[in-house]
């Protein structure tokens, strides 16, 4: 599939400001008409979205709405033209294709010449105009997408009436742009990229102005009276030519200029001319930038009177249109009231009836990937007055500018209301956390956490050069939040972890920093403590070869309302941090990295343990991800270890009866425990190779877990920390921690209790403890909160470790195997991530059951019971190619589950009957010509030349009342619907469409 493409294109012809403005993005084949926003039932309101995927994966180029009949055109790059109608099934509406359609090929003529270029649907709703390559403009049927010949507008009609000295052989060149004259939907503006722009009038198919332009045209706009035109050209000019009587040529414009000249320009791509009550015109343009000193810039610029500005975003501009008001005052100005731009990675609405043109903020479709995302965190449940404090610190961080509403509206969410609130946090490479909305069906931006502000870096310089100066020319003002760009990769963040019930939060990044903040509705100013943890514990002969670590700044540092840092833990060396747990109610903090392991007293703010994890040979992982110097002859070395190693002992295995081969036999019947008799094994196992103890990075810490469980003796209970690495070894340590009381006077001690090494050394992907109910442990604060039920401390309680091969649970305290479940051996994948989750019955929510959820290596999710890891389900969620996607994968604890489908998009899917988050909606659209919804295979063809009723999705009429005309097409015809059910609207029903047919 190519990379998505975005477009945006507005329904309504010029004038036709009375319909709802309509949303609509699209790239890769598929297509996103979105709408959001609190507002009457118009297309367009918070949940309503509606997805449509083309059978063909070619790019979608083109996108355009037909005005009030819920239709929608998509041009495809293969040059083919779709149908798409807003349905309604079961009281909600859904986007289907309809038809399809190709242009024919003219005989003895290249494929290209018919290749379309513009597509312009008609005002009345009933046809669509083609402008191709060849310069001919053809005229096509809706909705039955038939092709008008007699209608077809060749270029050599156009030439005999154009003047000698202008034609330049028989060429007029492509078909630049289409307009319909805003008061005369007769006639047609049409440009050609040659310069020459033409009114043609359909009905007598004659000529009623030439504009021989001499440069080339990039597009037209109609000012709202149809006495004027303006065209932009390749030159960064544009030219406001005036429109006279019949057969007129005019070789001259009114006006020409050059808004940024008068050095070389870059083509203004689009222009817009919007009438104004109130005074100038807008106009509004995109391009045109000199292009030697702004060519790469992305700009459009509004233009009224005097008052120019020049929005720069920072990735490409793709399309634009204005939003009218709804009522149009009796002299026909348009008045626009916003201006909606979709570049590239944004989508951004000025403001244009308040001074300054202020950005009205996004309810929807805001950049998830404004830097690039690195990590990310789900939480579920948030409390009130947590959620409350966020949203408070989000709007002071971005005070409202603007008072106008977001200007795309309408329609009807049938949704119900979330029934909890949940956060989803994501971490970006420029040391940004941003919280979002993830209650609903669409992420809401709520606030935007910095972390470079910490550390000494060049983003202080970089913010200077943005800043434009009162006399700079062009006046650009930086527009949207998309900025990918970062200035010190060693920002990203890497790992979140948030308590949603004390408003604690760690932030651990690529440096080795591991950031302990709290939330504040105050602003302050204070020093932030930094404290420094030796994972390698002095050990000789080791040397880290990649970068250095983030300097903090010194001395007070002001800092915003919000998540405010208090300790600063930088591991030593600064590796990234590939896994943190925080525990609020012990007042601990435990982080791992690719060389160890530390925990923290952030309440004392001093170190309680570091454990270093290295094998001896493990050189590897002393570089660091930044550093060049990679030890390639040793992963050679390797490599060829490993094929000698398997083939010796394949060639050991043929001889069953020697002596060696027995004994091996024995000992891993005894290593390997038989699993549960209800869990039934594959006949044939997958022989699963074990990795080798100085395998790269084999000291790598995947997960670090708290629980307050039996470690020493099955008597006594208390607090744990277990840490997993990639070699498969676990370690558990006993805590002493302090009573609340006690925090200030004693300091937390760590004892090793146990290790564990499991067989084949894969690494450990999760750690999680079950009570002796089987259920797992609890949050920090839940149970004292009367939040959850306390675990059952009477009975044996059992720990669960997933590697990338099994799930297994030991007993404890003794540690000895339960169950297990080989899937590697099973099903030939292997885990990468892994969540319990509590799935509740569709009927009945008291009936709760506890769940592992594991996503592999293959895009397959598996679904287990906990402890007995019996196999529930198995669902293929996310490509296996798409190893992307399989890293970004988040679930949640109620079984649904974030991906990113590219990097601006979040995947939402469930493993809940009852938790189910998905767009529920309807629009309603009184169509000029319906055809009910049918496929192609079930639908029956409409005559453009019967008379049409009026029949609206919302209108319950009698048949009386709207009469309907059908033309039946051949009976073995793939359009005949005698043989098939009709999907009827309205009140009409089949025995009358059959009656009507017979």
């Amino acid at each position: 599939m190519p990379n998505p493409t975005p477009l945006l294109l507005h329904a309504g012809a010029p004038g036709a400001s009375a319909h709802p403005p309509q949303l609509c993005v699209a790239g890769g084949g598929r297509v996103y008409p979105r709408c959001f926003f609190d507002g009457p039932p118009r297309y367009g309101a918070p949940g309503v979205e509606l997805t449509g995927l083309h059978k063909e994966t070619a790019t979608v180029t083109q996108l355009h709405f037909l005005p009030g009949q819920g239709w929608l055109l998509s041009l495809l790059d293969d040059n083919t033209l779709h149908l798409w109608e807003v349905c309604q099934k079961e009281g909600c509406s859904h986007l289907e294709e309809t038809r399809s359609f190709g242009l024919p090929g003219r005989p003895g003529c290249s494929p290209g010449i018919t290749r379309v270029t513009v597509v312009l649907p008609m005002a009345a709703g009933a046809m669509v105009c083609l402008g191709t390559e060849g310069g001919a403009v053809y005229f096509v049927t809706l909705p039955t997408l038939t092709l008008l010949e007699d209608k077809t507008l060749f270029p050599d009609e156009i030439l005999q009436s154009v003047p000698d000295d202008y034609r330049c052989g028989k060429a007029l060149g492509p078909v630049e742009s289409i307009q319909e004259h805003p008061q005369n939907v007769s006639r047609l503006l049409i440009g050609y990229s040659r310069g020459l722009v033409v009114l043609w009038e359909q009905s007598t198919r004659v000529v009623q102005h030439l504009f021989l332009g001499n440069q080339q045209l990039e597009s037209l706009a109609w000012e709202q009276s149809g006495k004027s035109i303006v065209s932009s050209h390749s030159d960064g000019g544009y030219m406001v030519w005036a429109v006279s009587g019949t057969g007129q040529r005019t070789q001259q414009p009114v006006m020409s200029t050059i808004p940024y000249g008068p050095f070389p320009c870059k083509a203004i791509s689009k222009i817009l001319w919007r009438t104004c009550e109130s005074g100038n015109p807008f106009i509004i343009f995109s391009g045109g930038m000199p292009r030697a000193s702004y060519g790469d810039r992305h700009c459009v610029s509004v233009l009224q009177g005097q008052t120019l500005a020049t929005l720069d975003f920072t990735s490409r501009v793709i399309d634009f249109f204005t939003v009218q008001s709804a009522e149009v005052p009796g002299g026909g100005f348009e008045n626009p009231r916003a201006l909606v731009v979709l570049v590239e990675e944004e989508l951004v609405a000025i403001d244009l009836q308040t001074p300054g043109w202020p950005t009205i903020p996004a309810p929807y479709l805001a950049p998830l990937h404004s830097s690039a995302i690195t990590c990310s965190c789900h939480v579920s449940n948030v409390p009130l007055k947590l959620w409350e404090r966020i949203v408070s610190v989000g709007e002071q961080q971005s005070p409202r500018q603007s008072s106008a509403a977001w200007p795309i509206d309408g329609g009807k969410n049938l949704a119900q209301e979330p029934t909890q609130r949940g956060l989803l946090l994501t971490g970006h490479e420029d040391g940004t956390v941003r919280f979002w909305d993830a209650s609903g069906v669409s992420l809401k931006p709520l606030y935007k956490l910095g972390t470079a502000n910490i550390f000494q870096t060049d983003c202080e310089h970089n913010d200077s050069l943005n800043q434009a100066g009162e006399e700079e020319w062009p006046p650009f003002r930086k527009v949207g939040c998309f900025d990918p760009y970062s200035d010190d990769p060693r920002l990203g963040v890497q790992k979140i972890v948030l308590c949603k019930y004390t408003a604690k939060m760690v932030v651990a990044g690529t440096a080795g920093q591991v950031l302990v903040m709290e939330l504040s509705d105050e602003k302050s100013e204070h020093a932030v403590s930094v404290a420094t943890v030796d994972l390698l514990q002095d050990r000789e002969g080791f040397t880290w070869k990649g970068h250095d670590r983030l300097a903090p700044r010194n001395g007070p540092l002001h800092f915003p309302p919000g998540f405010q840092p208090s300790v600063l833990v930088q591991c030593v060396p600064p590796a990234a941090v590939t896994a943190v747990t925080l525990h609020s109610e012990w007042n601990l903090v435990a982080f791992g990295t690719s060389h160890g392991f530390g925990l923290f007293d952030y309440y004392r703010r001093n170190p309680v343990l570091a454990r270093c994890t290295l094998h001896p040979n493990d050189s590897l992982a002393m570089e660091g991800p930044l550093s060049r110097v990679k030890s390639l002859k040793k992963s050679l070395r390797q490599s060829f270890r490993r094929i000698r190693k398997s083939r010796v002992s394949g060639k050991k295995r043929l001889n069953a009866n020697s002596p060696s081969s027995k004994v091996q036999e024995a000992n891993a019947q005894l290593a390997e425990q038989a699993g549960p008799p209800e869990v039934e094994m594959t006949p044939v196992q997958r022989r699963i190779e074990p990795r080798s103890a100085d395998d790269s990075l084999s000291g790598v810490v995947r997960c670090l877990y708290f629980a307050d469980t039996f470690l020493r003796d099955a008597a006594h209970h208390g607090p744990t920390m277990w840490a997993g690495t990639n070699s498969g070894s676990v370690f558990a340590y006993a805590l002493e921690v302090p009573s609340q009381e006690k925090f200030s006077e004693r300091a937390v001690e760590a004892v090793l209790g146990k290790e564990i090494q499991l067989m084949h050394r894969a690494p450990v992907v999760a750690i999680a403890v079950l009570d002796g109910r089987g259920n797992p442990l609890p949050e920090p604060y839940e149970v004292s909160r009367d939040l959850a039920k306390a675990p059952d401390m009477q009975g044996s309680h059992s720990m669960l470790i997933s590697s990338e091969e099994q799930f297994k649970v030991f007993t404890l305290p003794k540690v000895s195997a339960k169950t297990k479940f080989k899937l590697t051996a099973h099903e030939g994948c292997r885990v990468r991530k892994v969540a319990l989750v509590s799935l509740a019955s569709a009927g009945s929510e008291e009936r709760l059951e506890n769940c592992l959820a594991c996503l592999t290596n293959l895009g397959d999710i598996h679904i287990f019971t906990v402890p007995s890891l019996r196999p529930q389900v198995h669902y293929n969620c996310i490509r296996k190619e798409d190893i992307s996607g399989i890293a970004s994968c988040v679930f949640t604890k109620h079984g649904q589950g974030f991906y990113l489908i590219s990097p601006s998009e979040f995947e939402r899917f469930s493993l809940s009957a009852r938790n189910v988050t998905e767009p529920l909606c309807r629009l309603e659209v009184a169509r000029l010509q319906d055809t009910s919804c049918l496929s192609p295979a079930t639908s029956l063809a409409l005559c453009p030349g019967c008379p049409q009723s009026l029949l609206s999705l919302d209108s319950p009429g009698s048949p009386e009342e709207h009469p309907a005309a059908f033309s039946p097409g051949p009976i073995d015809s793939p359009n005949s619907s005698l043989e098939n059910p009709l999907d009827t609207t309205g009140d009409i029903t089949v025995e009358e469409v059959k009656d009507f047919l017979a």
